[in-house]
């Protein structure tokens, strides 16, 4: 192959790195209006009245909405959720009335002017909590919600999706077990921290119908959700997406997109704006569940792992009409990419007065594999064998079986495993830099599928101009993944011409052909296969059209160079774009017409798993899995922690682009440091008490480990070109690799994240006050 496989530069570099790219919130239109919300003080009440006079008597004011405007629950997955709350506020922060004005401030100030009358309730403020019988319902009328039939609510609870694995006989797994460990871990809520903030306009045309330019993933499940909402036929509702700055799942569903189109409604065809302030992003857009995990496993003396009953308890907040996929893939994932014949699973998702958990780089593996990993480590302690020993032992290898009982077929696990201890040196013990630092090593593993229902379409339209060059059409967006390079990379590979020679356009549905999502590290795979697809469309006319042209059967012509060459007559051939707009015939004639291809795609044979059981021959498209090791050293002194070395290697199946992949995996590293060593959104009583970098902090340059990255390619049959996604799986062993190097170094083992400084020098002082 000639450009699969090759670093071609970004695509997208030149407009993102000169500012030439515009975002939703660099649109200006004439006749503007401002957008400002308010919202509830409280985490749990409800509604008694809300007033709007006073604020629709503001000079400057446009349109006041309430959630009387919104009466419709929408949701992709469960149907939960208004965009203004209507009967009561499930959070602090929740919508409960909107402004549209001449200018933000008088919006802004309008919103004093608005009046709630409140009856406040008893908050869930803890998902373990929250299962408990005399819990506060937070959605008591959830039997009259809609939901599909991947999602198990139990109604009369605070249970939105109950996921069950039932594999094998854990009681006589139990029974073998020479021992019986239990563990208990806690993965707090942590925010995406997108460089560019949500944002979105909305303008309803004269016919009624709408636009909407939004910074979000996935236009077109935005659109489904908002045609639900507001009673809106998708040919009256287009959704731009004109450039994403970061998503990490947090705008892959909607948030404040509901807000502007009632307001939009009232305005007579002015477009009215509403721009997210990095305070809302860390409360009003979706959080990272927080997530309670208890493992009790049973294992042999030879280090074989018998049985494994898991406990996930996830925080979904107020609303969970996103995350209880989240909760579903955790389900089917929960034992890790290691093969245990007896599981018991119970992945529960529960309602608390929290802000809405979502989608977040990772979809839950990263979750559980902070306390499937730790366990790992605690159970070769406990037997006496080394954390490599014991994952070579357990670890998933083609024949294997998954928690799921699906057979695997391509699996490099084992190859990544010895990849990353060998580079990471894992055997060979350090020596702190200074006296009062110390040294440790860790690994982890991981896997992940994507996690999405089985029927997910992918559309591709590629067409040809007549000087040859192309341009290729998707609902794909790039989020800063690359995934615009890698499509054209695949359609210049297929069609035999230069990356250059084609444009892409995404992100508009009335314009570019449908995508399901931009999540789950499903484009490569899912549309690729479309890509590749429309470009074998054109590939048959231009072959139709060139044995007649050239009166060589298509047989025996290939495309190669822009032409379209016989395999066996040299120097026979015809240029591609002389057949663009069809064949021209002698007599004048024409044939055929312009050259448009058209490619779809579902992943083939993905079926849903037993309801009862879990259990399923091939529950989801494909499987990546990795191995990550580091190298960290520990202030004695102070408790903070650097990382020093990372070593990273996965089964992408087919590396499409080197420099890229390694950009996504670095980047995959850096995410999951943050969350091993700094990240939680604190949460006291249902109020966020860090929503501003202030106080919630992120990695920065200073905290940049030294990173060897490699790869593992065993193709997978189905991808294009062999490939699968890896850039959410990147960072799923990051936070458990640096959990089991502290244990290492200072022999302290940290069950919760974030694992900051105040807390190992706690430890470390109960440790030495012990001793």
């Amino acid at each position: 192959m000639k450009i699969v496989g090759t670093s071609i530069n970004r695509v997208d570099g030149v407009k993102k790195v000169t500012g030439a790219l515009k975002y939703v919130d660099d649109i200006k239109f004439h006749g503007m209006l401002y957008v400002a919300v308010k919202r509830s003080p409280y985490p749990h009440a409800r509604i008694l009245g809300v007033d709007t006079r006073g604020a629709e008597a503001l000079e400057g004011v446009k349109a006041v909405i309430t959630g009387q405007d919104v009466p419709n629950r929408a949701g992709l997955y469960l149907e939960d959720k208004t965009f203004l709350a209507t009967d009561k506020v499930r959070y602090r922060g929740e919508a409960v009335a909107a402004v549209a004005a001449e200018t933000k401030e008088i919006a802004e100030a309008a919103l004093a002017y608005i009046r709630v009358d409140y009856e406040e309730l008893p908050a869930v403020t803890n998902a373990v909590e929250g299962l408990k019988s005399e819990a506060p319902l937070v959605h008591p009328d959830l039997d009259q919600y809609k939901w599909g039939p991947i999602f198990f609510p139990e109604p009369g609870t605070n249970i939105s999706n109950h996921y069950k694995i039932r594999k094998g006989d854990i009681e006589k797994g139990f029974e073998e077990a020479d021992y019986i460990v239990e563990n208990s871990f806690y993965v707090p809520h942590i925010q995406h921290c997108p460089i560019e903030n949500h944002s979105a306009i909305a303008q309803m045309d004269a016919d009624g119908s709408i636009t909407l330019w939004a910074s979000c993933q996935s236009p077109y499940a935005v659109r489904k959700a908002l045609s639900v909402a507001f009673d809106l036929p998708l040919n009256k509702l287009r959704v731009i997406s004109p450039a994403v700055g970061g998503g990490f799942g947090g705008k892959a569903g909607t948030t404040l997109e509901g807000i502007v189109i009632p307001l939009a409604r009232k305005t007579k065809g002015r477009p009215v704006k509403l721009t997210y302030t990095r305070e809302d992003e860390f409360v009003n857009s979706f959080v990272r569940q927080g997530m309670h995990a208890t493992i009790k496993t049973g294992i042999r003396k030879d280090g074989k792992i018998a049985t494994v009953k898991n406990t996930f308890i996830w925080d979904g907040g107020a609303y969970t009409e996103y995350g209880v996929n989240i909760v579903r893939a955790g389900g089917y994932a929960s034992t890790g990419p290691y093969d245990i014949p007896n599981v018991w699973t119970d992945s529960i998702c529960v309602y608390t007065n929290h802000p809405v958990g979502g989608p977040y780089r990772g979809f839950g593996m990263s979750e559980i594999h902070f306390a499937i990993e730790q366990n790992i480590d605690m159970l070769a302690e406990k037997i006496g064998m080394s954390p490599i020993e014991i994952r070579k032992i357990n670890g998933l290898r083609p024949g294997g079986k998954n928690a799921t009982g699906q057979i695997v077929d391509v699996c490099g696990l084992q190859e990544c495993l010895e990849d990353v201890a060998k580079h990471i040196d894992f055997n060979r013990k350090e020596r702190g830099s200074q006296p009062h630092k110390a040294r440790g090593k860790g690994i982890a593993c991981g896997y992940k599928a994507p996690s999405m229902p089985n029927d997910v379409a992918s559309s591709a339209i590629i067409k040809m101009n007549e000087d040859g060059s192309f341009h290729l059409l998707v609902s794909a967006q790039d989020i800063g993944q690359g995934s615009d390079t890698v499509l054209i990379q695949m359609a210049a590979e297929a069609l035999s011409i230069p990356p250059q020679k084609i444009t892409i356009k995404t992100g508009d549905t009335d314009y570019t052909p449908y995508e399901w999502q931009t999540v789950a590290s499903r484009i490569t795979y899912c549309a690729g296969n479309a890509v590749l697809k429309a470009c074998e469309d054109i590939k048959e006319q231009l072959l139709e059209l060139a044995q007649l042209r050239l009166g060589v059967s298509k047989r025996d012509l290939v495309l190669r160079d822009e032409y379209v060459v016989s395999k066996i007559i040299p120097g026979k051939g015809v240029a591609m774009k002389e057949l663009a707009l069809g064949l021209s015939m002698a007599d004048g004639s024409g044939i055929h017409g312009p050259i448009i291809g058209r490619g779809a795609f579902i992943p083939p044979n993905v079926r849903n798993t037993d309801k009862q059981t879990g259990q399923g021959e091939k529950p989801v498209a494909f499987w990546t899995y990795g191995c990550q090791g580091v190298e960290i050293e520990v202030d004695i002194e102070t408790g903070k922690i650097d990382v020093l070395k990372v070593a990273s290697c996965f089964d992408v199946g087919k590396v499409m682009n080197p420099k890229l992949v390694e950009g996504q995996v670095e980047g995959g590293i850096v995410q999951g440091l943050g969350s091993a060593l700094f990240e939680e959104l604190i949460l006291e009583n249902g109020i966020a008490k860090n929503p501003s970098f202030v106080d919630y902090k992120i990695p920065t340059a200073d905290d940049m480990p030294e990173m060897i990255i490699n790869f593992v390619e065993n193709p997978e049959e189905t991808g294009p070109y062999g490939a699968r996604g890896v850039g959410e799986p990147c960072m799923v062993p990051a936070a458990p690799a640096i959990a089991n190097a502290v244990y290492d170094a200072i022999g302290i083992r940290m069950n919760s994240l974030p694992i900051t400084a105040e807390k190992v020098l706690k430890a470390l002082k109960e440790k030495s006050s012990v001793l």
